[in-house]
């Protein structure tokens, strides 16, 4: 039985599709549709149809497009499909294992500079030497960095895809277009017995010389070049696993239209109580442990309604954390973390918790080898989970925009003035003043805080540093 029922081509203009795709249309047993999910044209921009699918059946069902390539086209049926194509077409490709993914890839360099003569000359393909069009590109800065930003953003997404349903894909590169065995391979790949013996394509390379010859301001591309960072060499170290939305902590207000989306550590207790007295009920009758359908149904009823949320200082969240998760036993202690890292990590608490012999020197002798513990735990070099009440909040907030990015992002030590602004958006002038979060026990971050912790939280915490611009603690 073939491995692949059909097969995606996934690549970008400027990158030699059209040339494989005339490669592939020279076996038999393949055949390429074209751009099948172009928003412009179903196929090539002269059609109106593809296997008799026309746009408008396209546009209401893509899936049915796809499923007829499958089914009628002559051997194994494909298509192209850029990153700015249909996105419902990416999703099917990449969640189905019997598509197989051919991956066409080019220096991103020169498919910029061959869009931009393409777009001053209007020849987007070449069969005929004589006729080649000649122009030169002008190379815009910010147009490149936008350019190359959007490759890899799709790329990445279509790895992670991939990594995560265990499928592998053929990647050919811009250089490979005219090798003849990697071409029979790509057929290989496919599940075809046929090879090539040499190629019949008419297409032709329009602009074969070098990027100094086809650029009018070269310098000025090659300074602006130095100045990316190829190898991401200035990027901050991420080793933590994507988080979930985690929709069941949000909390909606009892009657006003508001959502607070909680971080875990911050001023939880605080920002409910406001809620509740918002509307002069108890907290305990704001709605919370809602599902994605529930809050989406809450959304669409409440008209002009608010979300936010609320960052706090990641020294003060780290120490938060320490104190009410892992210090103190009870309900809202870790107890299963807290047991490993007294035993494992050597953590220096007292097993029962904070007692007589448990002095300042003590507490900060403690929370700096915490900290030690969550440098390694965030980098992925322990086996602990990196738990919500002390992940970054970077991360936390890319998983809520799996769901929903809050409206307001306010940090704690402005909220007395944000919520009030806020609750004034949703009709309510006379909101309470929110009280201040009390001091951790049974000692506060204030009383144990040097420049050594400061340091070692900058650290740990550099990525929500950089994201959110924080500088030391008060």
């Amino acid at each position: 039985m073939p491995q692949f029922d059909y097969f995606v081509v996934l690549a970008e203009m400027r990158t030699g599709s059209n040339l494989l795709e005339a490669h592939l249309n020279s076996f038999a047993g393949i055949e390429c549709h074209g751009e099948a999910f172009n928003p412009a044209f179903i196929g090539y921009p002269k059609r109106t149809e593809i296997l008799g699918i026309t746009q408008a059946m396209r546009e209401g069902d893509p899936a049915r497009l796809i499923d007829t390539i499958r089914t009628a086209s002559t051997g194994i049926g494909g298509f192209r499909l850029f990153h700015d194509h249909d996105a419902r077409a990416l999703d099917i490709c990449l969640s189905d294992p019997r598509c197989a993914k051919v991956i066409l890839t080019r220096n991103p360099a020169d498919s910029y500079v061959s869009w931009k003569i393409a777009q001053e000359t209007g020849q987007w393909k070449l069969t005929n030497v004589k006729r080649r069009k000649d122009a030169k590109a002008h190379f815009d800065p910010e147009e490149f960095e936008q350019h190359i930003t959007t490759l890899q953003s799709f790329q990445v997404e279509v790895m992670n895809r991939l990594q995560k349903s265990g499928q592998t894909a053929f990647y050919i590169s811009y250089e490979d277009l005219n090798d003849l065995d990697v071409i029979n391979g790509l057929a290989q790949y496919l599940g075809v017995d046929e090879r090539l013996e040499a190629s019949d394509s008419v297409l032709k390379i329009q602009n074969p010389q070098p990027l100094a010859e086809k650029v009018v301001n070269f310098d000025e591309m090659t300074r602006a070049l130095a100045g990316i960072d190829r190898f991401n060499l200035t990027r901050t170290p991420d080793f933590e696993p994507r988080r979930g939305a985690a929709v069941p902590s949000h909390i909606v207000a009892h009657r006003a239209p508001l959502l607070y989306m909680p971080i875990k550590s911050g001023p939880e207790a605080e920002v409910t109580a406001w809620m509740a007295a918002l509307d002069a009920v108890n907290a305990d009758q704001l709605q919370t442990k809602l599902n994605q359908k529930t809050l989406r149904q809450w959304m669409r009823q409440a008209t002009g309604h608010r979300s936010f949320t609320v960052l706090r200082h990641p020294a003060a969240r780290a120490h938060a954390a320490f104190c009410q998760r892992i210090l103190h036993r009870g309900p809202e202690s870790l107890g299963e973390i807290r047991r490993v890292l007294r035993n494992f990590h050597k953590l220096p608490i007292p097993g029962g918790g904070p007692d007589e012999s448990y002095d300042r020197r003590a507490h900060y002798l403690a929370f700096t080898a915490f900290l030690d513990f969550l440098r390694a735990n965030l980098r992925g070099q322990t086996s602990v989970r990196i738990d919500a009440n002390w992940a970054t909040q970077a991360a936390v907030l890319q998983g809520m925009a799996q769901f929903a990015l809050p409206d307001i992002i306010i940090r704690e030590d402005e909220m007395p003035r944000q919520l009030s602004a806020l609750a004034k958006q949703v009709g309510r002038p006379d909101a309470p003043p929110i009280a201040v979060a009390p001091p951790d026990h049974p000692y506060s971050l204030a009383e144990i805080y040097d420049d050594e912790i400061e340091t070692a939280v900058a650290d740990i915490y550099q990525r929500d540093y950089i994201m959110f611009g924080w500088d030391r603690w008060r």
